[in-house]
């Protein structure tokens, strides 16, 4: 939904000024694909006009004003809320009027009035009252009710309304509407400019839109309103579950605008209990304002699990690395493991693995030694990637232990009758299930656990060789996204400095594979997994976008063409998009039975908690889907 929150320039006590100062701004916003605009409180007559509310003459200006405006919707896309005084059998209410398709749709009435410092709203309103109750409006009735909501007819989208002290109120109207099934929150404010006030408001704002699941649109009355005692900056902020989408600097008169995602709201209530319908206390209009534009204000991020700055970055590395290693520091003590058993095989997820681990016991203060990192060079193993195991278990001052597993993995070869001039699944699995056992028998025999290595995009894919690096005793990794791995291991690098920094950033420079197969002529890798999963990028990409934001296929490409437009057409985009539905469908059987492991983030795939799927349920529909796209 395309959003935009505008303070005009207005003259405090001129309502038709007022009106057509805001009606060009209707026209500009509806020629740019707004579909939901919102104005300050009572921007129709300013917020500033003290006892010339008790005027008639404002009071029928404001109501002629308010045709002005509903007359600039006609025949547009869009829905406009827009303050105003409304006197209605004796009493005055600060309202917000709901404007669409050329009509009223509604007033909703302030329900929480100030009285405190410059803020004498008591004087001249009365609360909104519990019940509703009916206006005439170009003869016929418009309700005026705090429990008012706008639906929108072809998506279904539900706006809700309240007016700045409403907010910040203990219970605000807006919990009610969000439990009602509102997922857009308008708030008309007037709320002037002091010292931290604004600090205050982002955090207000964060918290009232994480907590009800919804995005927060917040328009603020600027500067041209009176400062007789104190003035305004028109800041203006749109929040989504928590996240500040967008905002307008204080006194610079900007447009605050962006898109929210409704569909991600709505996946986000399904997933949760804690909303607790009323359905006998709604009143909703319809009305048709949503489009089927492109997205133009909001950038689709191509690496969700990555904070885009260096700092957040960093802070974030340190924090997952923090929580891996206190993890497992709890099941070495809890188990009385003497050992850590891993396999190091030079690429990023052992690497990762090892970095947690030593945390782990330096937290316990255990001796590295105690940490058992395992070379098996096998059919597939390169010099590089050898060299730098060996390179990391020094810089890192662990034991290390190599084993060769080529040869006894040809005598398993023969003693099941497989050619191993037959480089199948057979071939490489073989050799991933005997490193395992290798682990798990060195683990019985120096009274330690065995390590996992694995990472979550793995898992999400099935890239693993079932009970082989499938499992372990303890899976550090399990929740951690391969497009989040390379910054974790910079972020020790750094942090560590000297010989391991050197080690490694060799390590980040070498290409993923799982090394099964042999290499090529010139001794360099030749099996690269993402020739034979696609990039990891975009299996991330779809993982976070499946799972975490409960997207369809046909809008997880939509949203990946925009996300990678400089870097992959769209037939390579549908190419993975189908290859990780049917991967992640027909490899649940290995996610159903994977060992204890921390999750780190807001996307785990553990059976025990986050992700419970059967393991042959069909892929049909999102087939179906991706296919035909």
């Amino acid at each position: 939904m395309k959003i935009a929150a505008v303070s005009p320039a207005l003259r405090v006590a001129d309502p038709a000024y007022n009106a057509q100062k805001i009606a060009e701004i209707v026209l500009a916003q509806a020629a740019k694909g707004t579909e939901l605009l919102v104005f300050p409180e009572l921007s129709l007559s300013g917020y500033t006009c003290g006892d010339l509310f008790f005027q008639k003459t404002l009071l029928d200006g404001c109501l002629s004003a308010l045709k002005t405006v509903a007359r600039s919707t006609e025949g547009k896309k869009i829905l406009v809320f827009v303050g105003l005084p409304l006197s209605v059998r004796g009493k005055l209410y600060n309202c917000a009027a709901a404007v669409a398709n050329g009509e009223v749709k509604g007033f909703v009435p302030k329900t929480y009035l100030p009285n405190y410092g410059e803020f004498y709203e008591a004087r001249y309103f009365t609360p909104a009252p519990e019940e509703e109750f009916f206006v005439e409006w170009g003869g016929d009735l418009r309700v005026v009710s705090r429990d008012f909501t706008v639906r929108e007819r072809r998506t279904g989208a539900i706006v809700a309304c309240e007016i700045c002290e409403d907010l910040w109120a203990p219970v605000s109207p807006s919990a009610r509407h969000c439990a009602n099934g509102a997922t857009v929150v308008v708030n008309l404010s007037a709320s002037d400019e002091t010292v931290g006030k604004r600090e205050y408001r982002h955090k207000l704002l964060a918290a009232q839109s994480g907590k009800n699941v919804c995005a927060y649109v917040y328009c603020d009355a600027g500067e041209s309103e009176s400062t007789s005692d104190m003035v305004f900056a028109g800041n203006s902020m749109v929040y989504e579950n928590g996240v500040c989408l967008a905002e307008s600097e204080p006194f610079s008169g900007a447009v605050c605008e962006t898109e929210a995602d409704v569909g991600f709201l709505l996946a986000e209530r399904r997933r949760m209990n804690v909303f607790v319908p009323t359905y006998g206390k709604n009143w909703s209009a319809d009305a048709d304002f949503c489009t089927e534009g492109d997205l133009a204000l909001r950038a689709v991020d191509p690496l969700p699990f990555v904070p885009r700055e260096e700092g957040a970055r960093k802070e974030r590395a340190a924090r997952i690395l923090d929580i891996q290693a206190h993890a497992f520091a709890r099941r070495i003590a809890h188990t009385g493991a003497k050992t850590a058993v891993i396999g190091v095989s030079g690429g990023l997820d052992s690497t990762l693995a090892l970095l947690a681990a030593c945390r782990a016991f330096d937290l316990l203060g255990k001796p590295r030694a105690d940490i058992l990192a395992l070379s098996m060079p096998g059919f597939g193993t390169t010099l590089k990637t050898k060299n730098n195991a060996t390179a990391l278990v020094q810089a890192l001052g662990v034991s290390s232990r190599q084993v060769n597993i080529s040869q006894t993995v040809l005598r398993h070869f023969k003693d099941i009758g497989h050619d191993p001039a037959d480089a199948d699944a057979t071939y490489e699995n073989a050799q991933a299930r005997y490193r395992t056992m290798v682990l798990m028998d060195l683990a019985n025999e120096t009274g330690g656990l065995v390590v996992g290595t694995g990472d979550l995009s793995e898992l999400s894919l099935g890239w693993c060789t079932y009970n082989g690096d499938h499992m372990s005793m303890y899976a550090v990794n399990c929740s951690v996204p391969k497009t989040l791995v390379k910054y974790l291991v910079l972020a020790e690098a750094e942090r560590l400095g000297g010989r391991a920094e050197i080690v490694l950033k060799s390590v980040l420079g070498t290409e993923i594979s799982p090394e099964l197969l042999p290499p090529d002529a010139e001794g360099n890798i030749a099996q690269k997994t993402e020739d034979l999963v696609g990039p990891y990028e975009l299996n991330d990409f779809y993982l976070y976008h499946t799972i975490r934001r409960g997207d369809d296929p046909a809008k997880t490409l939509y949203l990946a063409e925009r996300a990678f437009a400089e870097k992959y057409d769209r037939a390579t985009l549908k190419k993975w998009l189908v290859n990780f539905y049917k991967r992640f469908f027909s490899q649940q059987f290995k996610r159903n039975c994977v060992p204890d492991g921390v999750k780190v983030g807001s996307v785990s795939l553990s059976p025990r908690a986050d992700w419970r799927m059967p393991s042959d349920a069909s892929a049909a529909l999102w087939l179906e889907e991706a296919e035909k796209l």
